[in-house]
């Protein structure tokens, strides 16, 4: 088997991440801060019941819901989201350059942009440039203007992301000596399901922020509890935080910031539970990631078996991971195609939540993405090219009984099996 390696910011993250609605299953990049919330909108919350354990709150039907919940943003949000040509949700009137020319940020001033912020990317050496054009004037046109003038760099909208899905193993010690990486909203560190995990954090200027979709997906990794067992649990994790409950958080130069520095912690494998449109700046830092022997792992989406493809999982050397039932049926709302690697528990499961109850429903590809990475995890500790072909090729005979077959349903195969905590346990 081949393997080819090839902010609203969180405006997005508030609605997606909310903290009295559900966990949703894939962080579509970011929400809008709303009273009384905190997290991505309709993907990730779930109303607490009064059961002392799990909140047993009926999880939404997950087809459709990110495109209703862009669109409800696009109309209530116009003053700091826009649509791009394709209807895709991004900061208003904000340009992201990657590796830009002299020329080309020349050619932005005189169209009258403004520098909000000229940053290199923490360890891929890579400079990111974020424009900023005035009251009126076309990011479209601008995007298209510096794309002709500077083929070399890469120029697109600041894209938010937003999760798949919604909230409402491994032999003890199995994490010992394991790193893995996530890019997603806030971990509730307090959790007992942390207890025997080191957690290292990026964002929020050093803040904890918690969040339900963040604390669900880190527990189906590194979590253990009387209760509930993630696929490492006791691992190390490094925990990017692109939300931190801002308005200013989850757009896409928070996600390669937060992956340059996951560069530099040396660590191999990082989780992305996050959806979105094809944009140059992911697709570059995509790239560098690869290039420097890390292995990256995304949910696939739940917009529909026949949906356009969602990234950074349709990348070229992304590992896009899908979520199945206990019976092992793919979910009907979640994505099909080349992108699909392997599959993973994604329904009629429970995973960590902060406060009260504990624990909740989850549902969708955001929950069975983690648990794959935390098994690539297993065998790639560290960054190492080579090494990360021949973890995929070892998962995939794993999945496959031996054979590495592929499909668009479920990939090579379904991996993470018994990481399902039964909600009907959680009594």
């Amino acid at each position: 088997m081949k393997f080819r390696f090839v902010n609203i910011r969180c405006i997005f993250a508030a609605l997606l991440l909310c903290g009295t609605a559900s966990a949703h299953a894939q962080l579509r990049l970011p929400s809008l801060q709303l009273p009384g919330q905190l997290g991505p909108l309709g993907l990730d919350g779930l109303r607490r019941t009064a059961d002392p354990l799990l909140d047993r709150t009926p999880l939404p039907e997950l087809a459709g819901l990110r495109l209703d919940t862009v669109r409800q943003l696009l109309r209530i949000h116009r003053d700091v989201l826009e649509a791009d040509p394709r209807g895709e949700p991004a900061l208003r009137g904000e340009v992201v350059a990657f590796a830009p020319s002299d020329a080309a940020l020349q050619a932005a001033r005189d169209a009258g942009a403004s520098v909000v912020r000229d940053d290199a990317l923490p360890g891929l050496g890579e400079r990111i440039v974020v424009l900023r054009l005035p009251a009126g004037a076309s990011t479209a046109a601008l995007v298209e203007r510096l794309r002709a003038l500077d083929p070399d760099g890469g120029y697109d909208f600041n894209h938010v992301y937003t999760g798949s899905g919604a909230a409402g193993g491994l032999p003890t010690g199995a994490g010992a000596g394991i790193r893995v990486g996530l890019v997603d909203s806030g971990v509730d560190g307090a959790h007992a399901v942390f207890d025997d995990a080191a957690i290292t954090r990026w964002g929020c200027d050093g803040r904890a922020v918690p969040a339900p979709h963040g604390t669900a997906v880190a527990a189906l990794m590194v979590g253990r509890s009387d209760h509930l067992r993630g696929a490492a649990p006791g691992a190390a994790l490094y925990a990017a935080d692109v939300y931190c409950g801002s308005p200013a958080g989850g757009a896409v130069d928070r996600i390669a910031a937060a992956l340059g520095w996951l560069d530099q912690q040396d660590v191999g494998v990082v989780n992305i539970s996050l959806v979105g449109p094809a944009n140059a700046l992911l697709a570059r830092t995509v790239a560098a990631m690869q290039a420097r022997g890390h292995l990256l792992v995304a949910a696939v989406g739940n917009d529909g078996p026949a949906a356009p493809p969602l990234y950074p999982a349709s990348y070229p050397g992304v590992v896009g991971v899908t979520g199945v039932d206990r019976r092992g049926r793919p979910l009907p709302e979640a994505a099909r195609g080349p992108q699909v690697m392997f599959a993973a528990p994604g329904s009629q499961m429970a995973s960590a939540a902060p406060g009260t109850p504990p624990y909740r429903q989850v549902r969708g590809t955001s929950f069975a993405s983690p648990i794959a990475a935390a098994l690539l995890a297993q065998r790639l500790p560290r960054p190492d090219r080579a090494a990360a072909g021949r973890a995929v090729e070892a998962l995939a005979r794993t999945a496959g009984g031996g054979q590495a077959v592929r499909n668009d349903e479920t990939g090579y195969g379904i991996v993470g099996a018994d990481v399902r905590t039964d909600p009907a346990s959680l009594r």
